[in-house]
């Protein structure tokens, strides 16, 4: 089974305050689930699942995402009403035989996935977000991930999502989107 795993894509179809809207033109983010599908399309177009780790911001990503394959997602801290009305901000989400713990996160990024692993227990993985910033390592014993940002890298190398492949072990990659 492979999975596309992806987080904090902050596609907004709204005006934005003028600070964050400099912010995205400095750095080319762009405003568009569409283009953000056709940005994964290469990654995505053969996956059996999408995880969303939160803060979709605008509802159009999940329906987008949804045309690759079905989308398990959660609500992050940056999410409307529209999208947070309909998704847990923590759940489990059984796949290819394994149990994976999804949360997005909140606060400052420092530490984030110690506050996150106490939240879930006997699970195989578990997916979070928040941080931008990719990560993939064993915390307690438990394989954590985070894909980064396709959108917005903030302090990360480069924008970024993930890939889970489960075929008799668990194989997490990241992709560099630039």
């Amino acid at each position: 089974m492979k999975i596309g795993v992806i987080s904090d894509t902050h596609v907004s179809g709204a005006s934005l305050h003028p600070k964050k809207l400099a912010s995205r033109v400095i750095n080319k983010v762009n405003e568009s689930a569409s283009v953000l599908c056709e940005t994964v399309r290469p990654y995505f177009g053969d996956v059996d699942l999408i995880l969303h780790a939160g803060d979709f911001v605008c509802i159009d990503v999940m329906t987008a995402l949804e045309e690759f394959a079905p989308v398990e997602a959660v609500a992050g801290n940056m999410d409307p009403y529209e999208i947070s009305s309909r998704l847990e901000t923590k759940r489990v989400v059984s796949a290819g035989g394994m149990k994976i713990g999804m949360m997005h996160g909140w606060g400052p990024p420092a530490g984030l996935e110690k506050k996150i692993r106490k939240h879930f227990d006997d699970v195989d993985l578990i997916v979070f977000g928040h941080t931008h910033y990719p990560f993939d390592k064993e915390v307690a014993g438990v394989h954590m991930f985070n894909p980064g940002s396709p959108t917005d890298r903030r302090w990360a190398p480069s924008h970024s999502i993930g890939i889970i492949e489960v075929d008799k072990e668990l194989k997490t990659s990241h992709v560099q989107l630039d």
